[in-house]
């Protein structure tokens, strides 16, 4: 049975919880609660849960070292459970696309993104999946100000339905693989 390892991230402390840049964790968490592996153990600076899903071992891993030094913990627990890059998938929000917007994509830069930053260096790999979680752009202002506001009142609204659908694609992507998950989930909107 392969193991794999799907990290959401974010930001850890309460400050953070309902922020753009958390989107990672709330698809985590949600995906914890449906396939019920708790993400309650404190393991390589993160919080984590195992368990089976879909004929797949699964590490759940929310890296609580903030968002730049998240490829610490990663690559902490890669090595741990001997994951090969390929079988690490990375959930985080994607200021390109618009919000509820999905799209996996397999290696690639780090576009600005520093978790993805984080992660690339300290794996000395890019070769992960990516669960790309769209938060959309500010129409003003700094993008590393935006990803820590609160998504509006009128985005709380679909928070849940995006994370649902981020579920739903995982879980595409464990059955299925890769390229079917794109064809479904190619830039589908959940909000």
């Amino acid at each position: 049975m392969a193991t794999k390892l799907i990290v959401g991230l974010g930001n850890p402390g309460s400050k953070y919880l309902w922020t753009r840049h958390n989107a990672g964790f709330m698809v985590l968490d949600r995906l914890a609660e449906i396939i019920r592996i708790p993400v309650d153990r404190t393991k390589f600076n993160s919080l984590t849960g195992e368990g089976n899903w879909l004929g797949a071992r699964l590490v759940l891993l929310k890296p609580q070292t903030f968002m730049n030094l998240s490829g610490r913990a990663v690559a902490e627990a890669a090595r741990f459970y001997k994951i090969p890059e390929p079988d690490i998938i990375v959930v985080h929000d994607e200021l390109d696309l618009p919000f509820g917007q999905l799209r996996l994509k397999e290696g690639g830069g780090h576009g600005g993104h520093n978790g993805l930053r984080s992660i690339i260096a300290e794996l000395g790999s890019a070769d992960f999946l990516r669960l790309r979680v769209g938060i959309g752009r500010p129409d003003k202002g700094s993008a590393e100000k935006y990803v820590l506001t609160l998504f509006s009142a009128e985005e709380t609204g679909f928070v849940r339905h995006v994370a649902d659908g981020a579920c739903e694609s995982l879980e595409m992507l464990l059955q299925e693989g890769l390229p079917k998950a794109m064809s479904i989930f190619h830039a589908r909107t959940f909000a």
